[in-house]
């Protein structure tokens, strides 16, 4: 099951679900993803992210206003997409992500910082750490991988929004991943509310000058949705990104993930983010994101002001697509004042 969020004619938050390809079913009432979640848990629902069919129940016993196709959501003449990650107090968000999970993601990153040919570098060391101990057995705890922050939840855009890069940045790359969503419960337990198809917007450019500003060129926009796949994950998933110039498309390759593709299990990175109690605060929701092989910047991309980034998947559903937009400048300088 895949659940979205709308907006209806009178701009009031509606949830739909749908199963496959079939029409998305709109619930009856305004309603808003998170805050329906913190109902559910606050009355002690059996709201389980291990056991999808507890929340999946829930929206099948929901009331059904109306069906919406696919088609006629694209029209938006009734209900038109809405982001369910706009939150009164983003502070409360988390993202994050972590990098070479997939079985060939050093290689782009090994090629950015090798100086000598025969000596590993720190990514190809943590790469084969993952190989070796990233898919422990169940109940053992396996080898933590590379894990970046990306900022609150005011780094999060949705479909159809524009992905805003900054002008001290020296490059604008996409990165097409799955992303996990997960809100705590009143009791400090993770539970995951599902996947999304996501784009980890970096800077490719200030991370390979050094991979010691690799923290630097994560802290960017970055796109998720639209629809978000509650459950469990397939265990391959292919799809396909693009980038389009004008109504050209400039650049497209196939990409692949779930744990067919990945050296880490996603109970292991799931673990080594959880693991810290700050991470656990009730209420609190975290967006991570779970790596990538596939980047135009490998292929000698450079996207430019205007590019629109689309990713698709038939295990996501509607395709993930943002315009870029890039500041050109100047970057102006500040003083930090004292009290």
């Amino acid at each position: 099951m895949r659940i979205i969020q709308l907006l209806d004619s009178d701009q009031k938050s509606r949830l739909a679900f749908r199963s496959s390809a079939e029409d998305f079913q709109v619930i009856e009432g305004e309603l808003k993803l998170f805050s329906f979640l913190r109902t559910q848990l606050a009355e002690q629902n059996d709201v389980s992210a291990s056991e999808s069919s507890s929340l999946e129940r829930i929206l099948n016993e929901s009331k059904v206003e109306c069906s919406l196709s696919a088609e006629e959501l694209k029209e938006e003449k009734v209900f038109r997409l809405d982001s369910p990650f706009r939150f009164e107090d983003p502070r409360n968000v988390t993202v994050t992500g972590t990098g070479l999970t997939h079985m060939g993601s050093a290689d782009a990153r090994d090629k950015m910082h090798a100086s000598d040919p025969d000596s590993l570098t720190d990514s190809m060391k943590i790469f084969k750490l993952g190989l070796e101990g990233g898919r422990p057995p169940q109940g053992e705890v396996g080898v933590q991988p590379e894990w970046f922050y990306k900022g609150d939840g005011s780094a999060l855009v949705s479909s159809g929004e524009d992905i805003e890069s900054p002008a001290f940045a020296l490059d604008h790359g996409e990165e097409p991943e799955v992303v996990g969503i997960y809100i705590n419960d009143p009791q400090g337990i993770p539970r995951r509310l599902g996947y999304a198809l996501g784009n980890e917007f970096s800077d490719h450019v200030m991370e390979r000058q050094n991979y010691l500003y690799l923290a630097h060129s994560k802290i960017r926009p970055c796109a998720i949705g639209p629809e978000i796949l509650l459950g469990e994950l397939p265990s391959d998933i292919r799809g396909v990104s693009r980038i389009y110039r004008g109504e050209e498309i400039h650049w497209e390759k196939p990409f692949i993930s779930g744990e067919e593709n990945m050296c880490h299990s996603f109970r292991n990175l799931e673990w080594h983010h959880f693991k810290y109690s700050q991470f656990r605060r009730p209420s609190d929701v975290h967006v991570h994101f779970f790596g990538t092989q596939t980047l135009s910047f490998a292929d000698g991309i450079q996207l430019q002001d205007g590019d629109v980034m689309e990713m698709e998947s038939e295990a996501f559903g509607l395709p993930l697509r943002n315009r870029l937009r890039v500041d050109e400048g100047p970057v102006k300088a500040f003083t930090v004042r004292a009290l």
